[in-house]
């Protein structure tokens, strides 16, 4: 079914895009900043793709997939990092609307967020020789340092948010992964990760999921005035 991966994206992006019209929640006034964050975001993590899959980390199943690509990667790579960073970000901004209580206190947003920097760090040096593992323990590393020490209170609320997203991760991600299907849209050398899934997912996609998202909330933060949080 060479519509999948595509339809994977529009899929992920049809309910929050319809919904960004809504009165209450006006999530059009993000979009500005949101495109920058998707930009920024882009500016990292497809290089990144680039030189993993010319390099064998990871690859696509051409029985998926349209055959255009453009560096190597199919064009539904490319709307992978436009179609669900939209829909995730959605997600937080709506969470927040009708769960405006929705946080962790600073002291305990702090202790989990270095708890995070700890674990990411440790895997990421004793894994070096593992690309996949280190890039992605790394970024997370910097990443979620850089934030919790410039905006806390965005780790405060997203924490919480990053749980319930997980729910959609797992059943987008698993299907490009393989649950469900005959074979993964998207397949890993595992010599280049922890070789651990969850159920068909490796593990270190969770944290570069972690990392995807929060690195485009940061941006929009960054932009938006606090009014906007």
């Amino acid at each position: 079914m060479i519509y999948l991966y595509l339809l994977l994206n529009l899929g992920s992006l049809s309910v929050p895009f319809i919904y960004s019209f809504h009165p209450k929640l006006k999530f059009i006034r993000l979009w500005k900043s949101l495109g920058l964050g998707i930009l920024t975001s882009m500016l990292i993590f497809i290089p990144w793709d680039v030189f993993f899959t010319l390099h064998g980390i990871w690859g696509f199943n051409s029985e998926y997939f349209l055959g255009t690509t453009v560096f190597s990667l199919p064009i539904e790579e490319w709307l992978f990092f436009i179609c669900i960073p939209y829909a995730c970000v959605f997600t937080h901004y709506a969470l927040l609307h009708y769960f405006p209580n929705l946080k962790l206190s600073i002291a305990v947003t702090k202790l989990i967020s270095y708890i995070l920097i700890l674990c990411f760090f440790i895997v990421s040096i004793y894994n070096y020789d593992k690309w996949y593992t280190f890039v992605n323990f790394t970024l997370a590393t910097i990443l979620t340092l850089i934030v919790v020490n410039k905006k806390p209170e965005l780790l405060q609320s997203y924490l919480l948010t990053f749980l319930v997203m997980l729910i959609p991760f797992f059943i987008v991600n698993g299907i490009l992964t393989g649950s469900f299907i005959e074979n993964e849209v998207v397949w890993y050398n595992n010599t280049e990760n922890l070789n651990i899934r969850l159920f068909t997912i490796p593990i270190e996609d969770s944290v570069y999921a972690f990392t995807l998202i929060l690195l485009n909330l940061f941006v929009i933060q960054s932009i938006e005035k606090p009014k906007s949080n």
